[in-house]
């Protein structure tokens, strides 16, 4: 059975210095130069006499990971934290696809669960393709709740933060440029980082997927991120990499969002 009331704070861990890949790939979809390739898994696991998996984080590809079933699925807000790395499968009891590892990018691994059967808890990853899933045993897990959700609207270029279901803020956003969409479908906050050294933003929030169109960009694997802005000209446009720019307003707001908090991004 899953461990519950994790510690609230550890939901919002924020991680300053030391993460200046991390913080590259978190822009990446943002700034710099463009590199095309393939994006590469961060190392493989996989327990004595079973074939090695990759590592479910922004660097990975989980090879046969069934596709998030209802990208526009709200849930409870229920969110899994892995208290050691946890076998992901295709369906409970099946095949392993991947280990969930217990930290993402220097922080604890949070992720939202958005199915359940029996022990078995469906889970959005964070590695390529997008809107991959898996299951993992909740045996081991702590559990907690967020009340928060973030919408994305591309069409209007607009970001809405609701919390217990009501609208708390809204803004207008910078989002992806035709050549380089901000890509659809439901994913979560994957990690909360502070720069050490001064960057566009303060506050840096990679999500649980990747731009469609950049294999790589500025040395990281192309995650999009939720970011600030220093010049406000950009809002209401789409002119990004992939990223969505927020006023300083919102990304202080955001800021307070729990790890694992659903992310609604529709065209």
């Amino acid at each position: 059975m899953a461990t519950k009331n994790a510690p609230w704070h550890s939901l919002r861990a924020v991680t300053a210095g030391g993460l200046t890949t991390a913080l590259l790939l978190s822009l990446a979809a943002c700034g710099g130069s463009s590199r095309h390739g393939t994006a590469s898994a961060e190392g493989t696991r996989g327990s004595a006499g079973s074939a090695k998996v990759p590592e479910a984080t922004t660097y990975g590809t989980v090879s046969g990971a069934p596709k998030d079933a209802t990208p526009s699925g709200a849930t409870d807000g229920l969110v899994a934290h892995p208290t050691s790395p946890a076998p992901v499968l295709d369906r409970p009891g099946g095949r392993r696809v991947a280990t969930l590892p217990t930290t993402e990018l220097g922080g604890p691994t949070w992720v939202p669960v958005v199915e359940t059967s029996g022990g078995w808890r469906r889970v959005l990853l964070p590695s390529r393709p997008n809107q991959a899933s898996g299951w993992v045993s909740g045996a081991g897990l702590k559990t907690a709740h967020t009340p928060y959700t973030v919408r994305v609207d591309l069409a209007h270029r607009r970001l809405t933060l609701e919390k217990s279901a009501r609208q708390v803020g809204r803004w207008n956003v910078a989002v992806g440029g035709a050549k380089t969409p901000t890509p659809p479908g439901r994913t979560f906050v994957m990690a909360n980082l502070a720069p050490a050294k001064k960057t566009p933003s303060p506050i840096v929030l990679p999500l649980g997927t990747h731009s469609a169109t950049l294999d790589t960009f500025g040395g990281g694997p192309g995650t999009v991120a939720l970011h600030g802005w220093p010049d406000t000209s950009v809002f209401g446009k789409a002119v990004t990499h992939g990223c969505v720019r927020v006023p300083a307003d919102a990304l202080k707001a955001l800021s307070r969002v729990p790890l694992g908090s659903l992310v609604f991004i529709t065209a």
